[in-house]
C-alpha cells in the first residue's frame, strides 16, 4: 500500500503576462546539451487526452515514476484546478515526492520541448533565457490568444527565475533542434524555412548563434512522413487507404537524429523489409538523403561524427472518432490536396512515433515502446532492439521503456513533452 505524502513540495507561480526585462548587456556563449548535468526537467500537466480512452495523464505518471528520486522534477499546472488534480493524483500514487514541485502556469498544450524554457549559458557564467518567436508549429499565427500563451511560457519561467531573456522574431521549435553542446546545431530545413519563409538560412543562422551561441549549422532535409503536416493532406498507405498525421510538426529532428554525447549520433534507419510500404520507402528516401549530409559533416572542429542506426517501429495507426480532441481539430483544416476531411465519420490516423523520441536525463534514459497486446511480434523485437541500442550508449543511465502512445496521438512524443533544466554555473 503506497503511503499519503507527508511532505509534498509545492510552489505556486501567479504570474502576470507582462515580460521579464530583455537586454542587450549579455550573449550567449552555449546551449548545453541534454546529455550533460541537469538541475531538473520541466513537464507540463494534461489537461485532456488526445484520443478517448488513451490517457497523456498516465504517460506523464509513468515518466515521473521512472524518475522520482533521481533529478528534481517540475510540472506546471495551466491553473489551481487542475494544479490541485494534479497534486491529489500525484498523491495517490507517489506518496511523498521529495524532489518535485508544481507550479501553476499558463499553458495550452503540454509540449514543453517546443516553447519551453531553453536555458543557455552567458558571457557572464550566469544563465539567461532563448526565447524563439512560435506560431504553434505551422498552424496559426503569432497573433492567435492561445498561441501567443504558449509563446509567453518561457518568459513567464525566466521571471520566475529572475532571468535575462535574448528574444528573436524567428519561429523556432525545441524539438527541431538538437545541440552537442560544443557548438554544432543540426535542424530540418523542412521546418525552418516553413516557419520563417522570408527569412533566408543565413539570416536564420545569425539568430541561432545570437540565441544558443553555435558556431556551426547542419541542415537537413525532411523529416519522417508521420510528422508531416496534417494540412498537407492524408497519406496513401500500404492497403490503398489513406491516414491523417496527428497536428505533426512537418519534421522535427527530434524524431530521426539525436546527440548522445558530442560526437556521437543515434539516427533513423528504416528496415528493409519494410520497404514495400510507401510510408517505409519514402521515410526511407528521406533519411538515406540526410544520412548522407551527416555521414559527410563535421562538427564544429572539423571532426566527422559517429553515426549509429537506431530501427523504426514503422507506422503505427489508430483511428479517431468525433468527439476525439484530435479529430475535432483536423476536422477544421484546410487541406492543400483539395481533399476534404470526411467529418462525422472514423478516420485512420497515424501515431508520432519513434525510438529516437527519448528522454534523457542524469541517471536515467526513458525510450518510447510500440508494441502492445495483440501486436506483430517483430514490434516487439524492435522495442527490445531499441532498449539495448539506448543501453548501449548510455552505459552509466538506466534505460526504461514506457507505453506513450497516448501522448504519440497528439503529434509527438515523450522528448516532445519535456525540457531539461541543465546545471547553473557555479559563480
Amino acid at each position: 500500500m503506497r503511503s499519503f505524502i507527508n511532505s509534498f513540495v509545492i510552489s505556486l507561480l501567479m504570474l502576470s503576462c507582462s515580460s521579464p526585462k530583455k537586454t542587450d548587456s549579455f550573449y550567449v556563449v552555449n546551449q548545453p546539451a541534454e546529455f550533460e548535468s541537469q538541475e531538473a526537467i520541466w513537464l507540463i500537466w494534461p489537461s485532456t487526452d488526445h484520443k478517448e480512452g488513451e490517457s497523456v495523464e498516465q504517460v506523464t505518471l509513468a515518466i515521473v515514476e521512472a524518475l522520482m528520486g533521481n533529478i528534481e522534477i517540475v510540472i506546471t499546472c495551466k491553473d489551481k484546478e487542475l494544479m490541485a488534480h494534479a497534486q491529489e493524483t500525484l498523491k495517490k500514487h507517489f506518496g511523498e515526492l521529495t524532489k518535485l514541485k508544481l507550479l501553476q502556469l499558463p499553458s495550452i498544450e503540454i509540449w514543453a520541448r517546443d516553447m519551453g524554457p531553453i536555458f543557455v549559458e552567458t558571457n557572464h557564467n550566469t544563465m539567461a533565457m532563448a526565447d524563439f518567436n512560435f506560431n504553434s508549429w505551422g498552424y496559426s499565427d503569432t497573433l492567435n490568444i492561445d498561441t501567443k500563451t504558449e509563446e509567453l511560457y518561457d518568459e513567464r519561467v525566466a521571471k520566475h527565475f529572475q532571468l535575462p531573456v535574448i528574444s528573436s522574431t524567428m519561429i523556432s521549435e525545441g524539438g527541431n533542434r538538437e545541440v552537442n553542446g560544443r557548438g554544432t546545431l543540426i535542424t530540418t530545413e523542412a521546418v525552418e524555412m516553413d516557419r520563417n519563409p522570408h527569412m533566408t538560412k543565413e539570416e536564420m543562422e545569425k539568430e541561432y548563434k545570437r540565441l544558443l551561441g553555435v558556431k556551426k549549422i547542419i541542415w537537413l532535409k525532411k523529416g519522417l512522413v508521420e510528422d508531416d503536416h496534417t494540412f498537407l493532406g492524408p497519406v496513401t498507405t500500404l492497403d490503398g487507404h489513406t491516414a491523417y498525421t496527428v497536428v505533426t510538426t512537418n519534421g522535427h529532428v527530434d524524431e530521426f537524429a539525436r546527440f548522445v554525447n558530442d560526437s556521437t549520433i543515434l539516427f533513423a534507419k528504416v528496415d528493409s523489409v519494410d520497404l514495400g510500404d510507401p510510408i517505409a520507402f519514402e521515410n526511407h528516401k528521406r533519411m538515406e538523403e540526410n544520412y548522407r549530409i551527416l555521414s559527410e559533416a563535421t562538427d564544429q572542429d572539423g571532426k566527422p561524427f559517429t553515426i549509429i542506426e537506431m530501427p523504426l517501429p514503422g507506422t503505427i495507426f489508430s483511428s479517431m472518432s468525433p468527439g476525439d480532441y484530435v479529430y475535432d481539430y483536423i476536422k477544421t483544416l484546410d487541406y492543400r490536396d483539395g481533399s476534404t476531411f470526411p467529418n462525422g465519420d472514423n478516420v485512420k490516423v497515424m501515431a508520432a512515433l519513434s525510438y529516437l523520441n527519448f528522454i534523457i536525463t542524469n541517471k536515467v534514459v526513458i525510450g518510447q515502446t510500440s508494441w502492445r497486446e495483440g501486436m506483430p511480434d517483430e514490434l516487439k523485437l524492435k522495442d527490445e532492439k531499441a532498449k539495448h541500442i539506448l543501453q548501449s550508449v548510455f552505459p552509466d543511465r538506466k534505460v526504461i521503456m514506457i507505453d506513450a502512445l497516448a501522448v504519440n496521438l497528439g503529434g509527438g512524443g515523450i522528448h516532445c513533452i519535456s525540457m531539461h533544466q541543465p546545471t547553473f554555473p557555479t559563480h
